[in-house]
């Protein structure tokens, strides 16, 4: 097969290419670059620079490679920032997505495999989360995706395209050759930001308020590792080739850990002793987030092999200490 992967050059879109290749698809890279990285590029991949907004650009890619479904991480993906920018927000990842679908429309591809969001749902009604809960995004990140989820079932009903929208929750860790992991500018995820304090390059870990109604008072979130996540992509890619109708299934490892649960084991992980600060909740933190992958389990015969949190850390860990400054030159 060969794929279409927009943003391949991201933390999440890299791994994706990477098991893709190992799979033995050809794999098409599209990425602007923007928050993506070069040097996270499979070496095997074809690679394209621009921009999925581009329509006339995106028929140039169609009409040289023969596409036989695509895999769609480009968005910009910060929620305090999508508050701030609600527009840049709205005109990259809803009008970009729409231009896909041109595309896609144009070229009579018919697969799509989508990475949506828990935060689609807002503030859950109970945990864990299940695809039939109500949808009410708190962001406008949130709302950016709903409203792309949206926007292929109306395309599916007018022109058969086919699509699976996988919302995960907290994605971490790192392939574990290390060859490539997470590195954002700037930095919001919480295992990366414990490390950097490990590796000096931070001085503490700052936790957002110990006052929720949990065990140790301090938020409880679902994480998932990010090689489990792509085999899940991989698996809905074959299930709509299968010829499976549209589905929208959570991620998640269905288990949740605290900020403090975090904390205590990278320091086990790393021997450095990771020094935290308290501050205020932050506006909008729900205290507990878990996942429901039951039917993604049912249907994908999906089933996290890498659960255990210090496996995702260890594997977070390997790639941070292989590139303590990202993937800056000469790291």
């Amino acid at each position: 097969m060969k794929i279409l992967v927009l943003g391949g050059a991201g933390y999440i879109g890299s791994h994706a290419v990477y098991q893709l290749i190992e799979q033995n698809h050809q794999v098409v890279v599209i990425d602007n670059l923007s928050t993506g990285h070069k040097d996270a590029l499979h070496p095997d991949a074809t690679f394209y620079l621009g921009d999925i907004r581009d329509l006339d650009f995106l028929r140039t890619v169609f009409k040289s490679e023969q596409i036989d479904a695509v895999i769609h991480f480009a968005a910009n993906s910060l929620v305090g920032e999508s508050m701030e920018k609600p527009l840049m927000y709205f005109d990259n990842n809803v009008y970009g997505t729409q231009v896909v679908l041109q595309a896609m429309v144009e070229f009579n591809v018919k697969s799509i495999v989508f990475s949506s969001t828990a935060a689609t749902y807002g503030e859950p009604e109970s945990v864990p989360i299940t695809e039939n809960m109500p949808t009410q995004p708190t962001s406008t990140y949130g709302e950016t995706k709903l409203t792309m989820e949206k926007m292929m079932r109306w395309c599916q009903e007018a022109h058969g395209i086919q699509y699976v929208s996988l919302r995960y929750f907290n994605v971490a860790g790192a392939r574990e050759d290390a060859q490539i992991g997470e590195d954002h500018d700037p930095e919001t995820h919480l295992i990366p930001i414990v490390l950097q304090v490990a590796l000096g390059k931070r001085e503490f870990i700052t936790i957002f308020g110990d006052d929720y109604p949990t065990e140790d008072g301090t938020c409880i979130r679902d994480y998932i590792h990010v090689e489990d996540l792509i085999d899940a992509h991989i698996r809905a890619v074959q299930y709509l080739r299968d010829g499976g109708k549209s589905q929208i299934f959570n991620l998640g490892s269905s288990t949740g850990f605290s900020v403090k649960e975090i904390i205590d084991v990278a320091r086990r992980v790393t021997g450095h002793p990771i020094p935290e600060k308290m501050g205020q909740r932050r506006a909008g933190d729900p205290s507990t987030l878990i996942a429901s992958s039951e039917k993604a389990a049912r249907i994908l015969n999906w089933e996290p092999e890498r659960t255990e949190i210090n496996r995702i850390i260890t594997d977070a860990w390997r790639w941070h200490q292989h590139h303590p400054d990202g993937y800056q030159e000469g790291s």
